[in-house]
């Protein structure tokens, strides 16, 4: 991992907060095994780009929204009302086989993909645009139905 100027603080205790709770068991991550609906969470977020330098940052200044509700029923991503972004997103392909979930989109100049496991409720996520990928770690957990939609 390579950092810059004063960033490189910030970066390095960012990465070992998100290596302790990822170390941890991830907390708020669950069982997704049936489910339609639910909530994740960025723990960690990479930024590369094409001349080959990546910053470790936090979510939000990659432009990463702090919690996305999940409706595979729906094939949506969304923010939550509480955000007050009213972000949407369109899923184009979703597959679960042998425990995981897998889907993928594009809008705006970015392609997004998602790998879930289900058991666990881990999320591993890519966006890319040209010249830029940021990766990102997370948890996710049920929404409660009433919650869902």
């Amino acid at each position: 991992m390579k950092t810059t100027g004063g960033h490189g603080v910030r970066v390095r205790i960012a990465a070992v907060a998100a290596t302790i709770i990822v170390s941890a068991g991830g907390g708020s991550a669950d069982d997704l095994t049936g489910i339609t609906s639910f909530l994740c969470a960025p723990v960690q977020a990479t930024l590369c780009v094409e001349d080959g330098e990546c910053v470790v940052d936090l979510h939000w200044n990659v432009n990463i929204p702090q919690f996305i509700e999940v409706d595979l029923g729906a094939l949506r991503l969304g923010t939550t009302a509480a955000s007050g972004e009213n972000r949407v997103t369109a899923i184009e392909h979703l597959r679960r086989v042998d425990g995981t979930i897998v889907f993928h989109g594009y809008e705006m100049d970015r392609a997004f993909s998602w790998v879930i496991d289900e058991g666990t409720g881990h999320v591993t996520a890519v966006v890319a645009t040209d010249g830029v990928a940021v990766s990102v770690f997370g948890v996710c957990t049920p929404l409660a139905a009433a919650d869902a939609g």
